[in-house]
């Protein structure tokens, strides 16, 4: 059995009876908790984070995706981390090995022509 796509009138449907039941009590929202702002690091910390995992500036910086100089600049202590960089510092921080995945070539998707398609879309 092929499962189909949801029509978009079924997805408001079921929005709005949803919304009606919480409003007669019939249904209660999950509530979860919101993760707290990522620790500031200072210039020594992001240069021995760096360090502990044996990489240049410049590899780190492929990582993390900003550039050399903004990694230089973070570790002079002429800039700070934005709010994004900070939580990724401290997901490696967390676990390096997230490193490694970062690192592991993807291999490109292989393009398949689609069924009964002759004339590119105009």
């Amino acid at each position: 059995m092929k499962k189909t796509k949801p029509r978009i009138f079924d997805e408001l449907k079921a929005s709005l009876e949803d919304s009606i039941a919480f409003s007669q009590g019939k249904l209660s929202l999950v509530t979860t908790t919101m993760p707290t702002p990522p620790p500031e690091r200072e210039p020594t910390q992001i240069a021995d984070l760096r360090h502990s995992l044996c990489m240049s500036q410049a590899v780190f910086a492929a990582v993390i995706n900003v550039s050399p100089k903004t990694v230089q600049s973070w570790e002079q202590g002429v800039r700070k981390p934005s709010q994004a960089a900070l939580r990724m510092l401290e997901v490696i921080d967390e676990d390096p090995g997230i490193v490694k995945i970062i690192m592991t070539p993807k291999p490109k998707p292989t393009l398949r022509p689609c069924a009964g398609f002759t004339e590119p879309v105009r």
